[in-house]
């Protein structure tokens, strides 16, 4: 079977770690009372708390961050209610793993006991095998916790979503992590009993470069005690320093799963700052893309857009340097590419803005599909072959560039839109000019309405 099965007492729902084990894992809370971080969940009124104190849950999906404690909680869940506990990993398990879980379950439950079922990256299942799962949730042959740092509205099916309770866990912050720490260093039977010491500033660097992750904090943590004890050749207790921390952290990998919540927010905080016209946090969302990871060529796409979209006829150049931005880095790659982009950034957030072009495209879409095949002028028609001339086409077409001002002030839209405005001047930058052009033009193909 692919993914790990771990059926009831087989080993226990919280396996103690061997002391080759990882730190993070020696660590791991043995009771919801050593959890620290998640007090709306786990703290006495916590939803998590008053489900174990009633031996009943009810299938849930747990989603946050990496290291904020999933996998924990549902192996807590599971040894303080008395449910039998499986875990898969959806990475590694497909839906004959479910099955073998399900037939598992039913056998439990014909004896009157209840199955718990551990999914850890639920979103990594695909539609279908997610699907696999709903009767079985629906009926209560098995309780499900499924376990995703994105969010389940977008990575879960509807129906699989309606059956759970989505509980949010959040980044633990410093102080938490910072407690979880401090625990490490103490704990003389799981972890570093005294070995090494680390004064506070020590303590809150680890917390603070572990970005809400507490696995990642106890690996810095192990990395440096290392570390330190290599440099004080074999004399306890050996002391940490902040050299050490750097040394083991190496580069904070900044968190933007492509799939995930931190790309839309990344991209939303991105946009919405070159729409505030703030050229600061354009450039530092841009980059902040960029440096965890993000494909530049998605920002680029994004410029595009905006530039039609935010800025449009306000400064008809920023299209012009949304394409030259994209293109220049397609030529130039990493890192050079990037000036290019951030220069893109800064234009478009220093720019005039206007949202007529997208205004426009809206109304007249709109028109025309709640307006049908409305006729054509038969003046605009294609008068190119002679049986459409003989037609009326092109009958009594006027060519503007033969007309005062080049403009003839005629009617183009069907005759059943003849003065309905899908574009509106917004009178900022470029389109100041442009404002008047259209207003000029207007005016006379209203005077010459009511002349005729």
């Amino acid at each position: 079977m692919s993914g790990s099965l771990f059926p009831g007492g087989a080993p226990p729902p919280t396996p103690p770690a061997g002391e080759d084990a990882p730190l993070a894992d020696r660590m791991r809370p043995r009771n919801l009372e050593e959890v620290v971080g998640q007090p709306h969940l786990t703290g006495p009124d916590g939803f998590l708390r008053r489900s174990a104190s009633a031996r009943r849950l009810p299938s849930l999906i747990l989603w946050g961050p990496p290291g904020s404690g999933k996998t924990t909680l549902a192996r807590l869940l599971a040894a303080e209610t008395g449910y039998e506990f499986f875990a898969l990993s959806a990475v590694s398990s497909g839906v004959a793993d479910v099955r073998q879980v399900v037939e598992a379950a039913r056998k439990l439950r014909r004896a009157r006991r209840r199955a718990l079922l551990f999914l850890d990256e639920i979103h990594r299942f695909h539609k279908g095998q997610q699907d696999a799962l709903l009767p079985h949730v629906e009926d209560g042959t098995i309780t499900l916790i499924g376990a995703t740092t994105e969010n389940p509205a977008h990575t879960v099916v509807a129906p699989l979503v309606s059956r759970c309770r989505v509980l949010v866990l959040r980044p633990l912050d410093e102080q938490a992590l910072a407690a979880i720490v401090t625990r490490a260093l103490d704990d003389p039977a799981r972890g570093l009993g005294g070995t090494v010491r680390a004064d506070e500033a020590v303590r809150h660097a680890i917390a603070a470069e572990a970005d809400g992750d507490a696995r990642r904090a106890l690996t810095t943590l192990e990395i440096a005690a290392a570390l330190a004890a290599a440099r004080a050749a074999g004399s306890q207790p050996a002391d940490l320093t902040l050299d050490d921390i750097r040394l083991a952290a190496q580069q904070r990998l900044l968190r933007a799963d492509r799939q995930g919540d931190q790309h839309y927010d990344l991209a939303s905080a991105f946009i919405k700052s070159l729409r505030g016209s703030d050229p600061d946090a354009s450039v530092y969302y841009l980059m902040r893309m960029v440096e965890s990871g993000e494909d530049p060529l998605f920002p680029a796409r994004r410029m595009l857009i905006f530039a039609a979209e935010d800025v449009g006829l306000a400064d008809p150049r920023a299209l012009s340097v949304a394409l030259a931005a994209a293109q220049a880095f397609e030529r130039l790659g990493l890192p050079e590419g990037t000036l290019p982009l951030a220069e893109a950034a800064l234009y478009l957030a220093t720019a005039p803005k206007s949202n007529s072009v997208i205004a426009a495209r809206d109304a007249a879409a709109e028109a025309a599909r709640g307006r049908g095949n409305l006729p054509i002028p038969a003046a605009l028609r294609d008068a190119s072959a002679p049986l459409s001339q003989q037609l009326g086409a092109g009958a009594g077409y006027r060519y503007p560039h033969d007309e005062p001002g080049h403009h003839a002030p005629v009617d183009y839209l069907p005759r059943d839109l003849v003065g309905t405005r899908f574009y509106e001047p917004s009178g900022e930058g470029d389109e100041r000019a442009i404002a008047e052009r259209v207003a000029r033009c207007r005016a006379a193909v209203e005077k010459a309405r009511r002349d005729r």
